[in-house]
């Protein structure tokens, strides 16, 4: 089975390893439902405990999706959910976090799942039109009132996670942390570590550069997510490739997975550290599950450290870009 990490000081204790749901329902592909939810019930089966949506993914069928498969399991499992988008005709028109509006949007989450409480509520980004003040405070109501059990901040910076913190206890932050993505270190690890904050890193993989599955952007479909990634444009696709190639090198000789690989640097980073790994199908997640097992050396974490310590390209566009709060 796979270790217990603890998120943070208020006691949510989670698998080391969680899903990331998105992609069974947006961004990554066209969905697979009977798939999806095998992949999930399969998920819970290896000890997988953590599960990850929001109501922008979809927008709402992710949580519609998370929530039918999740019934009759739902005392085995953390639901992590975030709110923090406008979002009008199925479309994500901009960010919002007023306080009226958090409390229909964790309403609608909790029909949606099919659950009378959500274990981790994430603010999915800032707004920056409402104090992150006036944010937690109607989170903590939330809490007060049982329908949440912890609180999160999606893409914070440093300033607004003390502010945060200092209303209302912050359990995790969620973040992309890889290891081509690692723009935490330098500011806001160190500030999470002082503060007793847990960080839980999605895209872990790189959006599938570390797994060695990655394609031109120009060869995703409009729809996919990846079709306007930087990273995986013109030259800077070529020169990712070839840092990326280490990781695969790595893999080669362990005769293990790239994305294994990539994963066991994730875990071995520190266990306040959970990567939530997004995948649709089964095997991915039982590879990605294995990875928990895999032991690497300080000589083995200074090579993949050094190896990717250079990726070209942004991790976003300038519109996306401006909605992290860095």
């Amino acid at each position: 089975m796979i270790e217990q990490r603890k998120l943070g000081k208020e006691g949510l204790a989670v698998s080391a390893l969680g899903l990331g749901c998105m992609g069974m329902s947006t961004a990554y592909g066209s969905a697979d439902e009977t798939e999806s939810i095998a992949t999930i019930h399969r998920a819970i089966e290896l000890g997988v405990t953590m599960f990850d949506t929001a109501e922008q993914y979809g927008p709402f069928t992710n949580e519609s999706l998370l929530g039918k498969a999740l019934q009759g399991r739902r005392d085995q499992v953390v639901i992590a959910t975030k709110f923090g988008f406008r979002i009008e005709n199925g479309a994500t028109t901009g960010v919002t976090s007023d306080p009226a509006h958090i409390r229909v949007a964790v309403e609608g989450s909790l029909r949606r799942l099919g659950t009378d409480y959500i274990d981790l509520l994430y603010q999915h980004r800032i707004d920056p039109l409402v104090p992150v003040e006036d944010v937690v405070g109607a989170m903590a109501e939330l809490v007060r009132e049982g329908k949440v059990r912890y609180l999160g901040l999606s893409e914070a910076g440093v300033a607004n996670i003390r502010r945060a913190h200092a209303v209302h206890p912050i359990s995790a932050l969620q973040s992309e942390y890889s290891l081509w993505e690692r723009n935490l270190e330098a500011d806001v690890l160190p500030v999470l570590r002082e503060l007793g904050i847990g960080l839980v890193a999605f895209s872990p993989l790189g959006r599938g550069f570390l797994a060695g599955t990655a394609q031109r952007a120009e060869d995703y479909p409009s729809s996919d997510f990846r079709h306007l990634d930087p990273r995986m444009q013109g030259n800077n696709f070529d020169l990712n490739m070839q840092a990326a190639a280490i990781v695969g090198e790595m893999a080669r000789i362990r005769n293990v997975a790239p994305g294994q690989i990539a994963l066991a640097w994730a875990l071995h980073k520190g266990d306040d550290i959970v990567p939530i790994p997004g995948t649709k199908r089964r095997a991915y997640l039982e590879q990605n599950v294995a990875s928990a097992a895999i032991s690497l050396d300080a000589a083995e974490m200074e090579q993949l450290d050094h190896a990717l310590a250079t990726v070209a390209g942004p991790r976003y566009s300038k519109e996306r870009m401006a909605m992290v709060d860095r």
